[in-house]
């Protein structure tokens, strides 16, 4: 399997380093770290950020209050389905969508891939159909429109099957490769579940979506985080007490099988040139 890694969405929200601990202007700088896997099943999207949709209706598609707290730049160029065509196929080869949650940055792109079977946990379904993501949080982050027009659903329980490094796995997954699991990682949602892909070497990748954001909180025994990250990591949780003991469990499983998992997550813009090969500006 080959593994492409994408850039399909960009936030630039006030705080400069005190947020993505780098920056030195006023403006962070947040990526929507997206995968397109080459499988034997056809093309397999992880998450997909904003979609073309979202460009075009932002106001009617996404609550104005992420719109400005996360100063979204909606670039047609970042979309999914423009990466996909850049790469030499077209959307309808993307046969699979796998989402860790149906936040309004991870399923935007859904639509733009009508022929593809969405997968996810059955929970996360439930909890977004519902709009239960926090009392004030949770009528904002989901937005059904993106996903309305989605007929073709694969849903799964959260986990109880063979476990995978400790962690509860879903596998088996509905015309997928067996080397494709979901991991359920919740906290940020009911439903959250992290992607494990085994690569060729027979390493794996974990792209653990939101269980964390910052790649100072995994890989070192210290955890490491900015405060501005911090706090909107708790804007957008449900449950902390799970969240924080699964960021627990990835940092310990980061160091104890490091030559084994390599783990990234949906917002780093670090960990994301280091996947693309992109120089950082």
């Amino acid at each position: 399997m080959k593994i492409h890694h994408l850039n399909c969405g960009t936030f630039c929200p006030a705080g400069g380093r005190l947020f993505d601990g780098r920056s030195d202007s006023p403006l962070a700088h947040m990526v929507c770290h997206c995968l397109l896997i080459e499988t034997d099943a056809g093309l397999v999207l992880v998450d997909t950020g904003f979609g073309t949709r979202d460009i075009a209706a932002r106001h009617r598609r996404l609550s104005d209050f992420f719109l400005y707290l996360n100063n979204l730049q909606l670039r047609p160029e970042e979309t999914a389905v423009a990466h996909v065509r850049r790469l030499g196929f077209r959307p309808e080869d993307v046969r699979h969508i796998i989402v860790s949650h149906l936040d309004f940055d991870h399923a935007g792109g859904l639509e733009d891939f009508p022929n593809a079977t969405v997968h996810l946990t059955a929970r996360e379904k439930e909890v977004a159909d519902q709009g239960e993501g926090g009392a004030f949080v949770g009528t904002r982050r989901y937005r059904p429109g993106q996903w309305d027009g989605v007929s073709d659903w694969s849903l799964y329980p959260m986990g109880g099957g063979e476990r995978w490094f400790g962690f509860d796995a879903v596998r088996d997954l509905a015309g997928l490769p067996p080397e494709i699991l979901l991991i359920p990682l919740t906290g940020h949602t009911w439903g959250h579940s992290g992607i494990a892909i085994r690569e060729d070497d027979g390493s794996w990748l974990l792209h653990a979506a939101d269980a964390y954001f910052y790649r100072g909180e995994v890989g070192s025994e210290r955890y490491d985080c900015p405060p501005l990250l911090r706090g909107y990591q708790r804007l957008m949780e449900v449950d902390r007490q799970a969240r924080l003991h699964n960021q627990h469990r990835l940092r310990r499983l980061s160091l104890e099988h490091a030559g084994e998992v390599r783990i990234i997550c949906s917002h780093d813009p670090v960990e994301y040139a280091i996947c693309a090969g992109h120089p950082l500006h």
